[in-house]
């Protein structure tokens, strides 16, 4: 029977080196942290949140400015002349009491909501950064054996070709070796397009990140230090997504108090100047005024109301969304170790079977048809070996990502 992930687990476990440290096959971590701050989206969710707390400095100063209105006019009277008459006054609206408190708590949540974006914002360029990488990583794996392929068959036909010129070998297992041949190459062109074409795509996307000539060697799978179930609690926990819809319900909800308060308008208060028949009558006074509300604003504050309730459903569709993915990822993880262990058997077996057809080609037990059919099998399974490694690897990692515990600064320091 096939050992289960638990029995994984402690033969990964028992392999030499550290378990949870940094995987020999990705870049330092401070590397990483800088490639991910610098990323545009991340900075321009930077930019977004400055923009909020703009925002939030005007929501609490409020719009309540001193207006200042003054009038000249000349009179002229028949019989009495002309006169010199003036008016100014001075006035503001005031908030009426609860309003400014309702200002206040939607500015902190805005500034609240387009952090928690941002963080999300740079959990999107991580899940990008391991993609891409792993696309890089993946791609000089499978240029490599398809190197490693090519190159003993060029072997083999060369000690072929020998054996045709001596008459112990036939012409058809010539054409048989050379179109094997042919077929390697022809692969091994394929797979370094890919890994070239990955190489400029990471570099174009994540600049900061110095890449070396060759990609490095795919790394074998490694379990995180947490546990996995742990771990796909703490991706619903620490999600951004949650909180920034979280905080943008409550964000619509205040809006929507203050748009119902804002039915009964705000009051302005001033002082009155004037002068009139060039100072002959002179006056001060206080003024008021106050807008009254109508359709207008019970429509608004209908409006307000609706979209506090889209926010609500939305939270709920973003709180499911991510426990999906948390079950995705838990489910990845450990189906994609499972296919990698019975992918590495199958190479393991493969590469055996070959060993062991090729001893029976030199003892001339086994035709070279067969010998070239084992040959492919190993090289296929190896390539399947190499998949299979690099998905199960993405799954891990991605699994790490979204639960925030690695290339989290934030996270990890609480």
């Amino acid at each position: 029977m096939r050992p289960s992930v638990l029995a994984l687990a402690v033969l990964l476990s028992l392999a030499p080196g550290p378990l949870h440290a940094q995987r020999a096959d990705l870049p330092p971590v401070e590397k990483i942290n800088e490639a991910l701050d610098n990323h545009p989206t991340v900075a321009a969710a930077a930019a977004r949140v400055a923009a909020a707390r703009a925002q939030g400095d005007m929501l609490r100063k409020g719009t309540h400015e001193v207006l200042v209105t003054s009038s000249y006019i000349r009179r002229s009277v028949d019989r009495e002349g002309g006169y010199d008459e003036f008016d100014a006054t001075i006035s503001r609206p005031f908030r009426l009491p609860g309003k400014a408190a309702l200002d206040r708590k939607s500015g902190a949540l805005g500034v609240e909501v387009a952090e928690n974006q941002m963080e999300d914002a740079r959990h999107q360029a991580a899940l990008m950064f391991s993609g891409l990488w792993h696309d890089w990583l993946t791609a000089g794996s499978l240029h490599r054996n398809d190197l490693d392929t090519a190159r003993s068959l060029e072997a083999a036909l060369a000690a072929l070709q020998r054996r045709v010129q001596l008459r112990d070998a036939s012409a058809l297992d010539l054409d048989q070796a050379s179109a094997a041949l042919a077929q390697a190459r022809a692969q091994a062109a394929a797979s370094r397009s890919a890994r070239e074409q990955a190489r400029v795509t990471l570099a174009a996307t994540f600049p900061e990140i110095p890449l070396p000539p060759e990609p490095p060697e795919l790394a074998l799978p490694e379990l995180p230090q947490q546990d996995l179930e742990a771990m796909r609690g703490l991706v619903i926990e620490r999600s951004h997504e949650i909180r920034a819809a979280d905080g943008e319900a409550q964000r619509l909800a205040v809006v929507a108090r203050r748009v119902r308060a804002d039915r009964v308008a705000d009051p302005s208060f001033g002082f009155r100047l004037f002068s009139e028949r060039s100072g002959m009558e002179q006056g001060a006074g206080v003024v008021a005024s106050i807008p009254l509300g109508g359709g207008y604003r019970r429509a608004a504050a209908d409006q307000a109301s609706a979209q506090a309730s889209a926010a609500s459903l939305e939270l709920a569709n973003v709180q499911r969304a991510v426990a999906a993915i948390a079950d995705a990822d838990l489910s990845n993880a450990r189906t994609r170790l499972e296919a990698w262990q019975s992918a590495q058997e199958s190479a393991q077996s493969a590469a055996q079977a070959a060993g062991r057809t090729e001893r029976g080609y030199q003892l001339g037990e086994i035709d070279l048809a067969d010998m070239l059919y084992a040959r492919r099998q190993a090289k296929d399974s190896r390539r399947s070996e190499i998949e299979a490694r690099s998905e199960a690897a993405r799954a891990l990692l991605k699994l790490q990502i979204d639960s925030h515990s690695i290339w989290a600064p934030d996270e990890n320091a609480q």
